[in-house]
């Protein structure tokens, strides 16, 4: 038998050298051999830099700073810059904690962002895989915005040290997503034209697994409008007659909304919230308001059902004689992303491939499932995503009605309808959790945001590289904007030009809970990281969630 498959192994190794010897394999050329082994530099340059990588995901993790609060990561990450070479302007766009940070001169020029903002309610303690919040009530990173500032820090330095010492031109351009769970900042840096030179954006955005998307990206757009009502206070018993109350004006838009939904497209997820209901229940309330998001798959169609709100609230004021106002607090796109960057990009993420997660890891991953009823207790992903695709074509159904896939959204789409841009999603959440939520705040200022940041910025610097010296890439973007993207689609705001950001958001909550909140924030002069100055053993599980994972690691085993 072993000389059979001697025999077998000889006869494969011979036919393989003859077909080797028959083809010629490709050349080499020496540009492309410099750009190999350059983008293996720009690997090597975000490794050593993982600890800055750390620190910065964790201090932004401990500031937990809402939309248009965010005070303290503003002037953290304006300062890091500074120290490492970049030029910032502050306060773009009339938003005291906006910036541009800027590098280097001449094309391509390419930016690179990230959000900052955190969610209300979602303080948690990092590594722990059940609800304990840091500070009770308080704000935190439950959507994972810490982490993507990291990431592109990390990778900037790395190609800008490369590109210093290389002599290569370009610019490199850095910015925050600010107040982006309010959709509340793209759109008017796109209408002050702060990318309007600009050649190319990355983007990063926290996920489970290392990917990116090209085309359509099935989601919806919205528009966030705050309706004001007023009417007149009375004694809610003595006089109520004399008085004309906004709350029922508030009321009766929603309810009528809610009777319109049935007659809305499908595609359509509207939601409101009430920050103004009156004072107390023996005063008329005089004041009222209610906040909608409006979204849909296409601006016509956004714009359509913001017209249908306006027409419900103007009925409602209407029937309790009380007058109405409306602001638009923000606005996003449909998101529709570059093809011949995702495809560069893709590239360099198999290279790259995912993190080595460890049992720790995996245990608090899979604990955290188990506790939020996660569909699938899996575990972090062990396999790249296949890059993504455009939407699918929508599912027609009775009366020509089109299914949408998705039903979020993200500013960054005003972005990229100006300009190429990707998303590069990287690992740093844990699959199968709720979302905007405490629970996605787990793992993100633990080993595995921490991995993630870094395989993510490897996967940003050597596209970054492939950019800057190969111009073919951002020709080949602008062709597929110019001719497919926007062939028969054009970018109109959903803001105009008498819009200005609603900077007041979230500045008493913020208020209520800085104080306690200031007293986490993390130190890495004295802590290595941020689980290290909480104290906190990794993982932290609950008895009975050790159980669980153990019965079920038996399980599998039987099977």
């Amino acid at each position: 038998m072993k000389k059979t498959l001697y025999t077998a192994l000889l006869v494969a190794a011979i036919s393989t050298l003859s077909w080797a010897q028959s083809k010629k394999a490709p050349k080499i050329t020496p540009e492309q051999a410099r750009l190999e082994k350059l983008k293996q530099d720009a690997v090597a340059g975000v490794e050593k830099r993982a600890v800055m990588g750390q620190q910065i995901n964790d201090m932004l993790f401990s500031f937990s700073e809402l939309g248009f609060q965010e005070v303290e990561s503003f002037k953290y990450l304006t300062d890091l810059l500074e120290k490492n070479g970049f030029t910032i302007e502050k306060g773009i766009s009339n938003m005291p904690t906006a910036w541009l940070a800027k590098w280097g001169s001449g094309k391509p020029v390419i930016a690179i962002g990230s959000d900052v903002d955190c969610i209300p309610k979602a303080s948690q303690k990092p590594g722990v895989a059940y609800q304990d919040p840091i500070v009770v009530g308080a704000p935190g990173h439950g959507e994972g915005h810490n982490s993507g500032q990291a990431l592109n820090i990390i990778s900037a330095l790395a190609v800008k040290e490369i590109m210093e010492r290389e002599k290569i031109p370009g610019t490199l351009v850095l910015w925050p997503g600010v107040a982006e769970e309010l959709v509340g900042a793209k759109a008017f840096f796109v209408r002050d034209g702060y990318f309007k030179d600009v050649d190319a954006c990355i983007f990063t955005h926290v996920a489970n697994n290392l990917g990116v998307s090209y085309g359509d990206a099935g989601n919806n757009g919205l528009v966030s409008v705050r309706f004001n009502f007023e009417g007149a206070a009375a004694h809610a018993a003595g006089a109520p007659w004399r008085g004309r109350s906004a709350l029922d004006a508030v009321e009766l838009m929603n309810v009528g909304w809610n009777f319109r939904r049935e007659h809305l497209e499908l595609t359509q997820r509207s939601h409101y919230v009430i920050p103004d209901g009156g004072d107390q229940p023996n005063v008329v309330p005089s004041k009222a308001a209610v906040w909608y998001y409006f979204r849909e798959r296409s601006y016509p169609k956004i714009k359509k059902l913001f017209d249908i709100g306006v027409k419900i609230a103007e009925g409602a004021a209407l029937m309790t004689d009380t007058k109405f106002s409306y602001e638009i607090l923000g606005s996003a796109w449909p998101g529709h992303f570059s093809k011949p960057i995702a495809e560069a990009m893709y590239q360099n993420i198999k290279k790259v491939g995912l993190p080595t997660w460890s049992e720790e890891d995996q245990m608090l991953a899979k604990a955290s499932q188990k506790e939020l009823q996660a569909p699938k207790v899996e575990g972090l992903a062990m396999k790249i995503d296949t890059i993504g695709l455009p939407a699918d074509s929508p599912t027609r159904m009775m009366g020509g009605q089109g299914m949408s896939l998705g039903g979020g959204s993200d500013d960054i789409a005003d972005i990229s309808w100006s300009l190429p841009t990707v998303v590069l999603r990287y690992p740093s959440n844990i699959p199968g959790l709720p979302g905007h939520h405490w629970a996605n705040a787990i793992s993100m200022a633990t080993p595995i945001a921490h991995k993630g940041v870094v395989y993510g910025a490897k996967a940003e610097a050597m596209t970054l590289i492939d950019m800057l010296l190969n111009p073919e890439i951002i020709k080949e973007a602008w062709a597929y904007y110019k001719n497919e993207q926007t062939k028969e689609m054009k970018y109109e705001p959903l803001i105009s030009p008498k819009e200005v950001p609603a900077i007041y958001l979230n500045r008493t909550i913020m208020e209520k809970f800085k104080p306690e909140l200031s007293k986490y924030y993390y130190d890495p002069t004295k802590y290595k990281t941020y689980l290290e100055q909480l104290g906190i053993k990794y993982p932290t599980l609950r008895d009975d969630q050790k159980e669980e994972l153990k019965k079920t690691k038996i399980e599998a085993g039987k099977e």
